[in-house]
């Protein structure tokens, strides 16, 4: 009975604030208002306040949220050590149990994965070159694209 007399009271207010606004010309803003204030007795008409007012003072329904609780811990708890261990134990035991020779492609010659024995030689610069000679590589682009 508290709950519907406050919930209608809130609307009431925010239908107040809401005229307020329109008179002002923030019509979006009015509207918008508006629409927040009729949730409370919309609520309370669904029966949902009535509900939630019975759950809150149930010690049977805070035993079932408690336990609730503890299940979404214990889960996200174990996912947790999970990703840190590395996944399920069928997957550990299959990654220590591979070898190098499986990343072998059937006909390859070398293993496709795993440190490379020697980075690759660079490329030897080239000399620098004149500025004439950059400025001709520029000038043959140019006359290339009819500049």
């Amino acid at each position: 009975m508290i709950a519907e007399t406050v919930c209608s009271a809130v609307s009431a207010a925010g239908l107040g604030i809401a005229a307020v606004t329109a008179y002002r010309k923030r019509f979006l803003s009015a509207a918008r208002i508006a629409a927040y204030a009729l949730v409370p007795v919309g609520l309370v008409m669904t029966g949902i306040v009535g509900w939630v007012a019975d759950t809150a003072f149930s010690p049977m329904a805070w035993a079932g949220f408690v336990l609730l609780g503890g299940a979404w811990l214990m889960f996200t708890g174990t996912r947790a050590v999970e990703r840190r261990r590395g996944g399920t134990r069928k997957e550990r035991r299959a990654a220590r149990g591979s070898t190098k020779q499986d990343a072998v492609a059937p006909a390859a010659s070398a293993p496709s994965l795993g440190p490379a024995k020697r980075p690759a030689a660079r490329p030897a610069a080239a000399p620098r070159a004149q500025s004439g000679d950059d400025f001709s590589d520029i000038e043959a682009i140019l006359k290339k694209h009819g500049i």
